[in-house]
Order: structure tokens, then C-alpha cells, then sequence
């Protein structure tokens, strides 16, 4: 009995962990976003690159990048570099992607868009 109760368990483990391995986003991977200023005293553009694993944005350009992305591709992120911070959201469709961000650098207020593509 105990063997049998044994073998059920680790079998429902075994399931649990392949379930955990498949909860990928379908937009996981590498993606670079260009941040583009329309209006305030920012600079003109923003490159990052990030990474996407299970809908966590995360990159290695910014300690402080922080956002998700859902399974429909809706994005949502924050940003601070020094006295510089921003907020922004959008939409990730396939291997590009669209939004609007605003911020503040020191005192000035600033605001923008953002387009971002898959690289492989």
C-alpha cells in the first residue's frame, strides 16, 4: 500500500513539474525596445534590451526594469536609471510590439512611444 501511495505521488510530481516547465509565455525570449520622446526635455530615444521568461520582463541594461507581459501580450513596465524613471504599457502582437510611456528625468516631465522587436 505504501509503494502504491509512493508511486501516485511521485507521479502527480512528475505532472506538477512538466505542467510548471509548459507555463511559458508565448512571448518569451529576446526583444529590444526602442523608447522614442515626444514631448519634454528627455533624450531623443532609449535602447534597451530584455528578456521575457514566464510574462517577466526583465534587463540586463537596467537593474531597476521591472514589468510582465499577459498570454494576450498586454505589457505593463516601470524603469529608473538614476534620476531618470518611467512607466509605460502596450501591446506585444507576434515578434513586434506597440505602446506609450511617460516619466520624469530630474524635474522634467516627459512622455513618448515605444516600439519593440523580436530578435532571434
Amino acid at each position: 500500500m505504501n509503494k502504491y501511495l509512493l508511486a501516485v505521488l511521485a507521479g502527480c510530481a512528475c505532472q506538477l513539474l512538466s505542467m510548471a516547465a509548459e507555463a511559458r509565455s508565448p512571448y518569451d525570449g529576446q526583444w529590444n525596445i526602442t523608447f522614442a520622446t515626444q514631448s519634454g526635455d528627455c533624450n531623443p530615444t532609449y535602447n534597451f534590451s530584455v528578456s521575457i521568461e514566464n510574462g517577466v520582463l526583465t534587463s540586463p541594461n537596467a537593474e531597476t526594469f521591472r514589468g510582465n507581459v499577459t498570454n494576450s501580450g498586454a505589457v505593463r513596465a516601470s524603469v529608473a536609471v538614476q534620476e531618470k524613471r518611467a512607466t509605460g504599457a502596450g501591446k506585444l502582437t507576434g515578434v513586434v510590439g506597440r505602446g506609450t510611456w511617460s516619466g520624469w528625468s530630474g524635474e522634467q516631465r516627459c512622455a513618448g512611444s515605444w516600439t519593440a522587436q523580436r530578435s532571434w
